[in-house]
Formats: C-alpha cells, sequence, structure tokens
C-alpha cells in the first residue's frame, strides 16, 4: 500500500507517528472493502464526460493496490478526479475513494513537485490579498479584457473563461471593523468567514451577521486563514496541514468555552470538520474539539429552529428560486439545512436541483485542461437552472455559485442572504 505523501520523519514524535498509523489503517481498511461493483464508475459525473479519466474504481481501490513505496504512481490520471465525492455517497460499502485519489494526487506532488499554477491557485488567502482592497477596480477591469485573459492561459493554463470572481474594493473584515452590533446578545458564536468572504464577497458575511445578531447573539471573528482546501485539492498536504493548525490554534480557545463555530462556505466548514483531518492525518484532540465545535451556519440555525430559540418573524417572500445542494454540503452527511430552514418563511419555495455537480470542484475548472470538463458536468445543473426560469439561483457554495452564474447568465446568492431579506435585513 501507498505511504503518505509526506509520512512522518524517524524523528518525529511517537503520538505523529501512531496518527499517520491510524489514518493508514483506515484507509487502508476502506480499500479492502471495495467489492468490484462498478457503481462509482457508473456515477461519476467526469468519467460521464471524459475518457481522460478512467473512473474512481480504477484510479482509487484498484491502482491502489500497486502503489508500493519508492515506485512509481501507477495511473496518472487520477489527477483528474474532481474530488466532487459522489463516488463515497454511491459506494454501498463504504470506500473512502475520493480519499484515497487526493491522497495518491498529493503522492504524485510529493515525488514531482507541483506546477507554478496549481501552487499560486491554492493559495487563495494570498491571491485574495494581492486582488481585494482600493486595486480591486483596477483588478477586475484586467481580468475582463480578453487579450489579458488570452495571455494568463498562455503563461499560467488558466482558461480563458473560467469564471473568475471579482474582487472586493473592501474585505470583511474591514467591514467588520466599523460594524455596531444590533440588539442585545445574550450568546457568543465564532464566524469562520473563509476567503470568499473576505476578499470576494462580504455581502454573505454582512448577511451572516444580521441573521446571527437577529437571533441574539454576539458574532466574534477571530484571527483566521485559508481552511486550505485548494492546497488539499491541489496535492500540497504539508502548507495545508500548517493552514490547518493556524485555524485550530484560534479557534480552539472559543471551543473549549462553549462557543460554537459557524460558517457560510460549505467547503470551509467540511474541511475544518472533515477533510484536512482525514487527509492529512490530524488526530489530536485539539484537532477533534475544533472538528466537533464547527457548523455550517444553517445546520446550526436548524437547530436553534429544533430547539424552539430560531426567531421566526419573516417576512413573506413569494418566490420560488432553483436550489443546488454543492457537493461539499452533501459530504457533511447532514441532509439539506438551508432547505428547512428556508422552508419557514412564508410564501418561499426551493426548487432542489438533483445535479450531481456544478463541475468547477473549486480549482479544478479553473485548469485550461479540465476547464471544458467542468462545463460538461455542470451541463444538467446549468439547464435544470435555465429551465427553472428565475432570474436568480441559490447555492452554499462559492465556487459552485460562481459556476453556476458563468454556465447560465443567472444571478446567484448563498441561502443566508435571502433569510436576511426574510429578517428585513440588507
Amino acid at each position: 500500500m501507498s505511504p503518505s505523501p509526506a509520512p512522518p520523519s524517524p524523528a518525529a514524535t511517537p503520538s505523529a507517528r501512531e496518527a499517520w498509523k491510524g489514518i493508514e489503517l483506515s484507509l487502508n481498511q476502506s480499500l479492502d472493502h471495495c467489492i468490484k461493483c462498478n457503481v462509482c464508475m457508473s456515477a461519476c459525473p467526469v468519467a460521464a464526460v471524459t475518457d481522460t479519466f478512467p473512473g474512481p474504481k480504477s484510479v482509487g481501490p484498484q491502482a491502489q493496490r500497486f502503489r508500493q513505496p519508492g515506485q512509481p504512481v501507477p495511473d496518472d490520471s487520477v489527477d483528474y478526479c474532481s474530488g466532487c465525492r459522489v463516488c463515497n455517497e454511491v459506494c454501498p460499502t463504504g470506500v473512502k475513494i475520493a480519499e484515497l485519489n487526493s491522497r495518491a494526487r498529493a503522492q504524485i506532488v510529493a515525488e514531482r513537485g507541483a506546477p507554478l499554477r496549481n501552487k499560486i491557485i491554492g493559495r487563495a488567502g494570498v491571491v485574495g490579498r494581492l486582488s481585494s482592497g482600493p486595486q480591486a477596480p483596477l483588478v477586475n477591469l484586467g481580468l475582463s479584457i480578453k487579450p489579458v485573459r488570452w495571455a494568463i492561459e498562455q503563461v499560467m493554463q488558466i482558461h480563458r473563461d473560467a469564471p473568475l470572481p471579482a474582487a472586493s474594493s473592501y474585505t470583511f473584515r474591514s467591514w467588520f471593523k466599523r460594524h455596531r452590533p444590533t440588539g442585545v446578545a445574550r450568546k457568543q458564536v465564532v464566524y469562520f468567514h473563509g476567503c470568499s468572504t473576505q476578499y470576494y464577497e462580504p455581502h454573505v458575511g454582512k448577511a451572516a451577521i444580521a441573521v446571527l445578531e437577529r437571533n441574539g447573539f454576539e458574532v466574534i471573528i477571530p484571527k483566521q486563514g485559508c481552511c486550505g482546501l485548494p492546497l488539499l485539492s491541489n496535492g500540497d498536504f504539508p502548507a495545508a496541514k500548517g493552514r490547518h493548525m493556524y485555524n485550530v490554534e484560534h479557534l480552539l480557545p472559543y471551543v473549549r468555552r462553549g462557543i460554537p463555530v459557524v460558517g457560510t462556505s460549505t467547503s470551509c466548514t467540511l474541511t475544518l470538520k472533515e477533510e484536512a483531518p482525514e487527509l492529512i492525518g490530524l488526530h489530536s484532540q485539539d484537532v477533534k474539539d475544533v472538528a466537533a465545535g464547527t457548523y455550517d451556519i444553517f445546520e446550526f440555525l436548524r437547530n436553534l429552529a429544533e430547539d424552539g430559540e430560531l426567531d421566526t418573524d419573516f417576512r413573506p417572500i413569494e418566490r420560488t428560486l432553483p436550489y443546488h445542494p454543492p457537493c461539499q454540503l452533501r459530504a457533511h452527511r447532514i441532509g439539506r439545512p438551508a432547505m428547512d430552514v428556508l422552508a419557514l418563511v412564508p410564501g418561499l419555495r426551493l426548487d432542489e436541483s438533483h445535479a450531481d455537480c456544478c463541475g468547477i470542484a473549486g480549482t479544478y475548472g479553473l485548469k485550461k485542461e479540465k476547464y471544458q470538463i467542468g462545463m460538461d458536468v455542470g451541463a444538467k445543473l446549468f439547464g435544470f437552472v435555465k429551465d427553472a426560469g428565475s432570474d436568480l439561483a441559490l447555492c452554499d457554495s462559492e465556487t459552485c455559485r460562481w459556476q453556476i452564474s458563468h454556465g447560465t447568465g443567472v444571478v446567484t446568492k448563498h441561502p443566508i442572504e435571502i433569510l436576511a431579506e426574510a429578517y428585513g435585513e440588507g
């Protein structure tokens, strides 16, 4: 079986070595549960649109048996796995196929290095800091000029038509410093805003703050960095580990005091709760405590509603809106909390998409060689949104929202923005 892309050194502490053995054992036991039923092959949205990717079983459990220490990676096509986790959802025996594929990709990166493009797009926080602020209008203008995008494609291999988000002229944290809370706070909650809200969509964070304060929470914004998911997706596990542990360090004091952490990026919250610990092998009590204390914002709000603590004094919204539950949300295994909460708003109806994936898969669909694959994967979802006839669609994931708007021309919003509207905010 394959080693980790960056296993602990012989000088590592016993606890580090034991943690690594734990993840190896977990994945290897998962691998042995594959019964070669081919259900994952039939369900894979990437394999359905391109022959470049032979399918989850072929590059996951099947190829994994040939990944030996010091031997060449047997199938480079694993890099075409988008990490959408549909294979995990349909596997009848619980094989962690997406995780096996991610770690195989990381093995390739550890052995050969990563291209400059992947190093850059994997560092979402750095790119955001350089793009947002007073220079944002100039950055956005440059990215709207076709010859500039053509040049970027030639140099960086980022597709000229890929949906790059518009940078904000101010950051969410700069707005929050000036923000004056409304109402009387009876409880506290930590908000993990993530890179997208910080640098591209401060309005999503504003809506989240409005909703949380309406429900009697003092919102705390501690130091935080990128969740590390773009690094994980591009195979840079050592850098992702650093990002994750930085966030654990700054979130842990609040979690230990019983203050929950909520996030509006379902990708960020999944990374904090499961993806980073599982892929990198982080099993300390600190990591476990932060994971247990982290919630998707609608998961958190649904819990309030179930306890009779959610403010349900909503204004009617007479609309039917298409809604796509993204892959990262489905991987939480918490159902459809946004639909459950928004069902409490009078007059509002959400029409759920049953498309497997939007195709963007974080940074996957930005890449020149994968852009068209992403668009083909998202075709079913694009058709669903267009057929809905609405000028607005909802989705919990930022990259999915950008992809949906790119593929349909329809404006997309985070469901929290609709809930804020129902409260009369914004």
